[in-house]
């Protein structure tokens, strides 16, 4: 292939990227962890402070470089934010995923990077969460870029590369706390690839030029003290600025400890989250509900199989580097056997085993690519390629513009509903009609696991309070005559009882099987 027909695909794979990840960003309802994340960093954008808080949030990453869209959007309150200016931040990084995929040269044939470019650019699963406002495309695209500097230090064992790397991991750590599983997933791949190729070494002797790479190859030897050294203190310089709030809260370097505990803690103890070890690839390999699509990225999972056999043949590096593609195969067994494991389980957290399934795939279209010697072979390999890609767009066109808030979307999980829209709708209706406009008095009794995204949705109105259960309510509602009270269903007739006659009562939809009851004050 040549440069020019590379950079052409390459770009053409980008602004693909781009569109599903940027059109429409406000068409779906904020999901409850999009909310929670949205105010926090409401704080920040407001104060200009923060502080990490180790219960209840991931790595602050996310805030400090939302602020830079925040700003350029003219916004300096949460209540002149919207959905899109968040939004953006992941979209934009998701498609800078595709960019990062070039530090992979040498590793990955020009194939290889092109086809995995083109299948993150209509993944189904990575577009739809980089529509997300969490951390998670954030996550992948830091690990990316790790993978990436740690690659292109064994080509060329320069301080720069190791800084890099560090910068890179420490990224990650400043973005999840729980990246340790990555950090650990990333040690067993280097000690599997390392085991293989010693025994190679001692079964074969000496190993000559012109050979596939092996571990003991004076080429590429173990990194020197300093740039370990460096590695790791640009690591830890990066994770500590961020977890410091800039070296204005240094007891967050301790609150990171008790978060690493608490998220290892919610890992045992799932509740709600718990599902089987097996939910991931089920995921992706098969799902449909009664009258709704079929959704399948089985074909990413042949070719990532088909990539991942490939990198272990005696023939490997013919495609690429055969200790690149080895190391990006055991990373990708052994964090998805990890995550899979531990019972805790989100939809999203499949996207750091999720990478190297996609690099994977694209050696596996490589692969295929070069045994189409024969114009039969050929016809046949386009004839399973082509569709499949095309069949990925639509999956990725569905989820993100048709399903986004369907529960027969697989990559639904917990999500809003559309009717809280209408519910909100309702509240900005009462306040339009009160004489107190948006400082009307709402007040939402209901459980933590009901209020979000509320708090987003409300964000406009300056007098809203929140209370988690009637009894606590109990006081106060009925003397503050609040224009709009929001309970949840098990609240709904203490509250009801409480009110009086003086408010018509409606019900909405929060998210699946999940109900609020809305009553506004009726004009005197």
């Amino acid at each position: 292939m040549t440069k020019t027909a590379f950079r052409a695909l390459f770009l053409c794979a980008v602004a693909g990227a781009l569109a599903f990840r940027t059109v429409r960003l406000d068409l779906r309802p904020m999901h409850a962890d999009e909310a929670n994340q949205a105010v926090k960093f409401g704080d920040l954008l407001e104060r200009g402070d923060y502080r990490f808080d180790p219960k209840d949030h991931h790595g602050p990453t996310l805030y400090y470089l939302t602020l830079p869209a925040a700003r350029a959007a003219g916004a300096t309150t949460l209540a002149g934010l919207d959905e899109r200016i968040l939004r953006l931040v992941p979209a934009l990084f998701g498609a800078a995923l595709l960019v990062v995929f070039l530090l992979f040269s040498g590793g990955l044939s020009k194939e290889a990077t092109l086809a995995a470019a083109a299948l993150a650019a209509v993944s189904p699963a990575l577009t739809y969460y980089s529509r997300f406002y969490i951390q998670e495309t954030l996550l992948v695209v830091f690990l990316a870029a790790l993978l990436g500097a740690g690659w292109r230090y064994t080509r060329r064992r320069s301080l720069l590369w190791a800084l890099g790397a560090g910068v890179a991991a420490g990224l990650m750590f400043a973005t999840k706390e729980t990246s340790l599983i990555l950090f650990a997933g990333l040690a067993a791949a280097f000690m599997a690839v390392s085991l293989i190729e010693s025994v190679r070494t001692r079964r074969r002797g000496v190993v000559t030029a012109g050979d596939a790479w092996v571990w003991r190859d004076t080429r590429t030897k173990l990194p020197s003290g300093l740039h370990a050294a460096a590695f790791l203190a640009a690591g830890a310089a990066v994770a500590a600025l961020f977890y410091t709030s800039f070296f204005r809260n240094p007891g967050g370097l301790a609150d990171v400890l008790q978060a690493i505990g608490a998220s290892f803690a919610r890992a045992g103890h799932p509740g709600v989250h718990a599902h089987p070890w097996s939910t991931y690839f089920q995921i992706l390999s098969y799902s449909k509900t009664a009258g709704g699509p079929v959704w399948s990225e089985a074909f990413l999972l042949f070719l990532a199989t088909a990539g991942g056999i490939a990198a272990l043949g005696h023939d490997a590096g013919r495609d690429g580097n055969p200790r690149f593609l080895r190391f990006i195969l055991f990373f990708t067994v052994v964090t998805a056997a990890v995550y899979s494991l531990i019972p805790y389980k989100t939809p999203w957290n499949l996207l750091p085993f999720y990478l190297g399934l996609v690099i994977l795939a694209g050696n596996g279209v490589a692969l295929l690519l070069r045994i189409s010697r024969f114009k039969l072979i050929k016809v046949l390999v386009l004839a399973v390629l082509v569709p499949g890609f095309a069949d990925l767009a639509l999956q990725a066109y569905r989820a993100n513009f048709v399903y986004a808030a369907d529960p027969a979307n697989p990559y639904v999980y917990a999500q809003t509903g559309p009717d809280l829209l209408r519910l909100v709708a309702a509240v900005e209706n009462a306040a339009a009609a009160a004489p107190e406009k948006r400082d009307m008095l709402v007040e939402v009794v209901a459980p933590p696991e009901e209020t979000w995204p509320l708090p987003w949705y409300l964000r406009k109105f300056r007098q809203v309070g929140y209370w988690t259960d009637a009894a606590s309510a109990h006081r106060d509602i009925g003397a503050a005559r609040a224009g709009a009270v929001i309970a949840s269903a098990a609240f709904a007739d203490a509250v009801a009882e409480e009110l009086g006659d003086g408010y018509v009562q409606t019900f909405y939809g929060l998210r699946p099987e999940v109900v609020l009851s809305l009553f506004v004050r009726s004009p005197r």
